[in-house]
């Protein structure tokens, strides 16, 4: 057996990450379990953990204690057990911070963990496996952190983080989305930045506005256990003021309620009312004995955004990231946050990560697009448009978007990349197959005869190759563009649009003797 293997190596390998997070989430539901009947374990290790046939078994129960013993002798063993227990003895955190050393020592060589790292842990520039997988690392981080009160709370808690990275590594190992639901934040119930803008070359990529992005991020679901939580869910449906004036008269001691209220304030543009609000909220996690609440640096991280202030943002969302390392929406924001600020390379890695995951985060995979696309990447960023699926409510979104790319040449970093026959054959493909509305599909026909018409200027006519049913060469493709733009004068809104489509027709047409 793998466990018993590196137990009983001199100088055991290290087990495959996948295996190692599988015994964690196995050893947690009974610590879980001890917990529950006011006992601590207080001794995990490998050594104490066998398997067998599919189960893992917690062996050697020596240790163990209930939660209000203070005279028995306490055991441990060194480069395992938590810095307090000297000074405050064992606890639920201390017992978690077990389950984070076993782990560790499982899944890489970890050199000096009872002598340099008794209670700390190497970083990413000296373990390949972090740096592979951030995620984990910041799991491991948590879990071993040297405040007690900045640990997971229980071992359901860690449980649900450990998973929810399983799920990311298994995604990228496999190239299979491994999707799951949250237990802290809901489901992203609007998108933001799918009307992707591709820019003419040498502009750079707009990003999707402010507001679009905070009504867009996922929302942190409701304490069930708030006082407050029967009146929230009566907001629901609510517009910002309406939410602001129910809650005018519910318990103000509910950190829910003030939160509510600050994310009300945001989607009304009261950032300084936001924020003065979300200070009484942290009042009340401190009061309440949550110093380090992570809703509160979500929600400061969403007034940063508001504001237009990036930077200030990701570190924000870095700190969410640092307590919820198995979520996706922590991600999500880091992507655009670092998107913001012009870090293309941690935006796309973020991006990537909530979308290999995840294919329900559309948001993720126009993100991707605009950073592919901002650093002249077009292929690849019409790749990751193809990989939203025909089920998905933004497909079309995706596939005019890559119509749009096709059929527009981008500059970047000094290098241009102009549209080929190739592109200009794809995008007339990708038109044909869609179900548009007349307008739209007219407009976009016009987008891909112009950029036609454009291309054959440089001296590149294919009279064999057709695109639109127009046959490359200049005439034919003028008679095209004008058949689109009187067709778009006869659907235009105004009469000053009407005469200007007309007037473009009038101009493109060839001549002729009639």
């Amino acid at each position: 057996l793998a466990l018993a293997h590196h137990r009983e190596s001199r100088r055991p390998e290290p087990l495959p990450i996948g295996q190692v997070i599988a015994y964690g989430l196995e050893i947690l539901p009974a610590l879980g379990y001890l917990h529950s009947q006011g006992l601590l374990y207080c001794d995990l290790k490998p050594d104490n953990v066998i398997q067998t046939n599919e189960q893992l078994k917690l062996i050697d129960l020596g240790a163990v204690r209930r939660m209000d013993d203070y005279e028995s002798p306490l055991f441990f063993t060194t480069g395992y057990s938590a810095p307090e227990l000297a000074k405050q003895g064992a606890s639920v955190a201390s017992d978690l911070f077990t389950v984070g050393r076993t782990l560790a020592v499982l899944s890489f060589e970890f050199t000096g963990y009872t002598t340099k790292f008794k209670t700390t842990l190497p970083g990413p520039d000296a373990v390949p496996l972090f740096a592979l997988f951030g995620s984990y690392y910041r799991f491991l981080r948590r879990a071993t952190h040297a405040d007690p009160d900045r640990r997971f709370l229980s071992a359901e808690e860690m449980g649900d983080q450990l998973t929810g990275v399983l799920r990311e590594i298994m995604a990228l190992g496999t190239g299979k989305p491994r999707p799951g639901a949250s237990t802290v934040f809901g489901p992203e119930s609007r998108t933001f930045g799918v009307q992707l803008v591709v820019p003419e070359a040498g502009r750079s990529v707009p990003l999707p506005g402010a507001d679009e992005v905070v009504a867009g991020l996922p929302i942190p679901q409701v304490d069930t256990d708030d006082p407050a939580a029967g009146v929230l869910a009566t907001t629901t449906a609510l517009d910002p003021r309406g939410a602001i004036e129910a809650l005018a008269g519910a318990p103000r001691e509910s950190i829910e309620v003030r939160l509510r209220i600050v994310r009300a304030r945001i989607e009304l543009g009261e950032l300084a009312e936001a924020q003065r609000q979300l200070q009484a909220g942290q009042y009340l996690a401190i009061k309440n004995g949550f110093p380090h609440d992570w809703r509160i640096d979500w929600y400061r991280g969403l007034i940063e955004l508001a504001g237009g202030r990036s930077r200030v943002a990701q570190v924000a969302f870095e700190s969410v990231y640092d307590d919820l390392p198995g979520e996706i929406a922590p991600k999500l924001a880091l992507g655009i946050s670092a998107e913001g600020v012009g870090d293309y390379f941690a935006a796309a890695r973020f991006y990537e990560l909530v979308w290999r995951t995840d294919r329900t985060y559309v948001s993720a995979a126009f993100g991707l697009a605009r950073v592919y696309l901002a650093q002249g990447a077009r292929n690849s960023a019409v790749e990751v448009l193809e990989t939203v699926p025909p089920s998905s409510t933004h497909y079309v979104d995706a596939q005019v978007a890559a119509i749009r790319i096709k059929t527009t040449a981008t500059k970047a970093n000094g290098r241009e990349t102009p549209v080929t026959e190739h592109d200009l054959v794809d995008a007339s493909s990708r038109l044909e197959r869609l179900r548009l509305d007349l307008e739209r599909q007219t407009r976009l026909s016009a987008g891909v005869l112009e950029a036609a018409h454009d291309w054959i200027k440089q001296g590149k006519p294919s009279p064999g190759v057709r695109v639109l049913g127009c046959s490359l060469d200049e005439r034919e493709l003028r008679f095209g563009l004008e058949r689109c733009y009187r067709a778009l004068a006869r659907l235009a809104g105004t009469v000053e649009e009407r005469v200007q489509l007309v007037d473009r027709a009038n101009a493109i047409r060839p001549r002729t003797l009639t």
